[in-house]
């Protein structure tokens, strides 16, 4: 599905469904150097169960037209603009990483707009390893394999997925290499200049959902624990034996947890 949103082409993937403006909707929101792919595995099921499914291809990622914005609050302005494109009300936010930034000032900034707000691989201050960002700023291919050995824990990096002929670690890889050198840098800028944390966390209003992998080394779920007493209505779903990039690692976990908190079922 395309969209126009500030003069700008921006694509959303439905879920394999017509996008239907009247029923609730749910927008998921990638992380650096991604696109709505990511969400394959879980957008599928909101759009064959009552729910219109938004999977955004930011700014300057995947098919969307560019350049990218430069802030987390740049991106938390947008958001309004692309709900208004697509005649939405209300939404829930789903956000992975960058993504799960964007939907924490969003949500903040504009709470009559977001209905719930699901945060995957979430903490703040989102710090960025200085020498990631070095090799993210020099272009090298070497920070997309980097990038990507963090992201998924190693168990999770050979074998075992749950999608026939699917390789998670090398579809992840080609992924990030697609993106721009220059996107992928700058997302890891403005996820560590990111300092409103702990004033938006305050100042959501809607139920919010923290989903965290056991094994996460980029957002550890031992910061996010003590982060829970900051929110007015918040749950925490810890996903065993997963990493930082769960939608691929655990997918039907993580699904299971997204419906459980978005549409109460896990059936």
């Amino acid at each position: 599905m395309w969209l126009e949103v500030a003069g700008k082409r921006v694509f959303a993937a439905t879920g394999g469904k017509d996008f239907d403006p009247a029923k609730p909707a749910v927008v998921f929101i990638h992380g650096n150097a991604c696109d709505h792919t990511v969400w394959a595995l879980q957008t599928r099921w909101f759009a064959y169960h009552g729910f219109s499914v938004l999977a955004l291809d930011l700014p300057g990622n995947g098919r969307s037209e560019g350049p990218m914005l430069t802030s987390i609050e740049a991106f938390a302005d947008w958001m309004p603009k692309l709900l208004d494109a697509a005649q939405i009300k209300t939404a829930t936010l789903v956000g992975h990483s960058m993504g799960a930034l964007i939907a924490l000032e969003t949500a903040a900034r504009y709470p009559e707009r977001v209905a719930k707000l699901s945060l995957l691989g979430f903490t703040y201050p989102m710090a960025v390893n200085p020498e990631l960002q070095k090799l993210a700023d020099s272009g090298v291919y070497t920070v997309v394999e980097l990038m990507n050995d963090w992201m998924i824990t190693k168990k999770n990096q050979i074998g075992g997925n749950k999608v026939p002929g699917s390789y998670l670690l090398g579809g992840s890889i080609r992924l990030v290499d697609r993106a721009p050198r220059e996107c992928l840098a700058l997302g890891f800028r403005i996820c560590n200049d990111y300092s409103n944390g702990a004033e938006a966390v305050k100042a959501v209003q809607c139920p919010v959902q923290i989903l965290s992998g056991e094994r996460d080394i980029m957002t550890s779920p031992r910061a996010v624990r003590g982060l829970m007493k900051d929110f007015k209505d918040a749950r925490l779903d810890l996903l065993p034996g997963c990493g930082h990039l769960m939608m691929g690692e655990r997918p039907d976990e993580t699904l299971d947890a997204l419906k459980s908190f978005i549409a109460g079922s896990v059936k």
